[in-house]
């Protein structure tokens, strides 16, 4: 992250003292998870790598519009540099809070071409639920090499299905064609044994283990409350 072009210094994310001590992170993981707090930076740093490295995000200027319009947050992408090792390569960008749009507009183009479905295991991804969509979506897609940008992927998977999703992952990584950035508020996704965890919690972003993490810590204390509570 370039600081000496920030605009501002009092506004989001510029204000964010994590932002103004990182000088850069590596990705040297098939799979990196940015963990943290609400409200820390990692799905706007997330959407920053995305615009930088040209990876469009659908439904971006779509759906409910904020009542306060921050530009300086739309524009962070303006303000980091992305270094390649190998070469660029073709990317993807999914939010949560977007993949509805996303799948209604490829329901529309399964109706002018029905055998697109194929490619998303032959049904609409309207006609399921939204857990079931966005499986099917992620099982189509991470078979194309390329760099994924996930933010917050577990919404709407129940536990069972954030299983199926954390499998998933883990053979794609094995299969070397895919790198995955991803935004996690969930502990099962995070146990991820061969990613990196990179903590917005702290001072400056940097790697942490998996007992290390917060989500994991509280919900060790909650489960371990629980065990107390039954006895």
């Amino acid at each position: 992250m370039c600081h000496e072009k920030y605009p501002v210094r009092d506004c989001y994310p510029f204000n964010l003292s994590i932002f103004n001590s990182t000088r850069f992170v590596n990705f040297t993981s098939p799979v990196t998870f940015f963990v943290g707090e609400n409200a820390t930076g990692k799905s706007t740093l997330l959407q920053a790598i995305s615009k930088r490295c040209g990876i469009y995000i659908w439904g971006e200027d779509s759906g409910r519009q904020r009542s306060e319009y921050n530009l300086y947050e739309r524009d962070f992408y303006k303000v980091i540099d992305i270094e390649w090792t190998n070469g660029r390569v073709p990317g993807s960008f999914f939010g949560a809070d977007l993949f509805r749009n996303y799948a209604s507009i490829v329901d529309e183009w399964v109706k002018m071409d029905p055998g697109l479905a194929e490619f998303f295991g032959g049904k609409s991804l309207v006609s399921q639920s939204h857990g079931q969509s966005i499986l099917s979506f992620f099982r189509a897609c991470f078979g194309v090499p390329g760099l994924y940008l996930l933010d917050e992927p577990e919404t709407g998977l129940s536990p069972s299905s954030q299983l199926s999703l954390l499998s998933l992952l883990s053979q794609t990584a094995a299969a070397g064609n895919a790198q995955f950035i991803i935004a996690t508020h969930s502990p099962i996704l995070l146990s991820l044994p061969s990613a990196v965890l990179l903590s917005f919690d702290s001072p400056a972003i940097e790697a942490i283990s998996y007992a290390e993490s917060s989500h994991y810590r509280l919900y060790r204390e909650f489960f371990d409350r629980q065990r107390e509570t039954a006895r």
